[in-house]
């Protein structure tokens, strides 16, 4: 028997949650086909193919919702995963936040096409994915100096359709092509490892294996050595691989989840300075060919760009329906969600104003101190803002790398921090948050 197509089966569940006795309804059918080969010295190590179709429903039942979910699309689980959800909800606590969308305010007449989101070429197989692994580990160890590599190649491929209650329906699709390799140097104690990735909508759009294996072979060269850097205030270069993660922590404290708890260092500053004068925090839904465009939100609400901080002042929260009404205030239609849980706020492409200098010009102007490459875990109070992470990366003297340095800790408090960056030019275009290598001052520094 025929899989039905992902809108016959969100508007199956809406029909089905309606007989068993729902006010109101929003259906999800989501199908992922996914394909990684991973090469570990140069042998196959795994192929992983997956193929997955999921449906999910939230019912409203007056101030009450409830969410299921289910991977069998037979007639009977949809029949029977409505009733559930209706049973579960009717014994829900009430919340005077849920509800859908205004048909007024749903999105309309969007253009897919214009997003260029899925890649309409044929699906890489599995041996032009082996091949392509093979190419990166190859590039690799060419370089010189590796002792071993591993790699992968994956694509994917998602499919996403949301009908309402309300008279919403639509959906769209996207692809992913990735490949990364990473570089192991030296042996014992004294091996070290880094890595390089690309990941794009488009396979045409993906850097040749060469520089990609290449880079993650110098990467993992110029680690060879490492030590602790002295303890103390010095200045740190978060080189752009890291840097999106500060703005990532300013994002998470404007999203409307904790704004809406009270639980967030932000929860004062709109309408504040959270950024250098000059700078601005924009996020633009309808980029073409980037991974986290979408033409509307998870509740059908249309997407539009918009400053979230300008000329360094706070604009707005991030918000869906639910915290935008416990707010007092309008979703920005950055609700997402999964099958199985109710809508939630995100942001989509998010762009940090870049600088006029590039990395080596911060450098410079850092004159001495870390120049962080990677981080590994983290102690951060949501509440205050206060930051510690562990990092690596080179010890910069006058103004160039001296030698590469690891087990170390770089702490300070978000807002501080924030209001000191200085950025540089050397986003890359394809990310979906494009934030370039930054410079602060007066970090505390834990190491030798």
């Amino acid at each position: 028997m025929p899989t039905p197509a992902l809108p016959d089966l969100a508007a199956a569940l809406l029909d089905a949650a309606r007989k068993a006795g729902a006010e109101a309804a929003d259906a999800m059918a989501i199908s992922d086909n996914a394909l990684t080969i991973d090469l570990r010295q140069g042998r196959l190590e795994q192929a992983e193919r997956s193929e997955s179709l999921e449906v999910g429903l939230r019912v409203l039942i007056g101030g009450r919702q409830a969410c299921v979910s289910a991977s069998d699309t037979a007639p009977a689980t949809l029949t029977a995963l409505a009733e559930r959800a209706v049973a579960m909800a009717r014994e829900a606590p009430e919340d005077p936040s849920a509800g859908l969308a205004d048909a007024a305010d749903l999105a309309r007449g969007w253009d897919v096409a214009a997003l260029e989101l899925a890649d309409d070429t044929p699906d890489p197989s599995a041996a032009a994915l082996e091949a392509a692994a093979r190419d990166l580990d190859s590039a690799a160890m060419a370089a010189g100096g590796v002792a071993q590599a591993e790699s992968t190649a994956a694509f994917s491929r998602r499919a996403v359709f949301l009908a309402q209650s309300n008279g919403f329906a639509g959906g769209y699709g996207r692809t992913g092509h990735s490949r990364s390799v990473t570089a192991f140097c030296g042996t014992g104690t004294g091996m070290e490892r880094d890595w390089a990735g690309e990941t794009r909508t488009h396979g045409a759009d993906l850097p040749g294996a060469a520089s990609i294996g290449r880079l993650a072979a110098e990467r993992a060269r110029a680690r060879l050595g490492a030590v602790k850097p002295p303890t103390g205030r010095f200045p740190v270069v978060y080189d752009e691989r890291v840097a999106a993660s500060l703005i990532g922590h300013l994002l998470s404290a404007i999203n409307g989840s904790a704004i809406a708890r009270g639980a967030s260092w932000a929860r004062d500053l709109l309408g504040q300075p959270v950024l250098p004068p000059g700078l601005s925090l924009t996020e633009d839904p309808h980029r073409p060919r980037s991974g986290a465009s979408r033409p509307f939100d998870a509740e059908g609400l249309p997407t539009a760009a918009r400053a979230l901080v300008q000329d360094g002042v706070l604009q707005g929260w991030v918000l869906d329906l639910a915290t935008a009404r416990r707010l007092g205030l309008r979703s920005t239609a950055n609700a997402s969600r999964g099958p199985g849980a109710p809508p939630s706020p995100s942001t989509t492409n998010v762009d940090l104003t870049p600088g006029l200098q590039s990395r080596a010009d911060l450098l410079s102007a850092m004159s001495t101190g870390l120049l962080i490459t990677g981080m590994i875990g983290q102690t951060i109070s949501p509440t205050t803002g206060d930051y510690s992470r562990g990092a690596s990366g080179y010890w910069v003297e006058n103004g160039r790398i001296s030698h590469p340095v690891n087990e170390c800790t770089v702490a300070g408090n978000l807002r501080d921090m924030l209001l000191r960056i200085v950025p540089a030019n050397d986003a890359r275009p394809h990310l979906s948050l494009r934030v370039p290598s930054l410079l602060i001052d007066g970090m505390t520094l834990a190491g030798a």
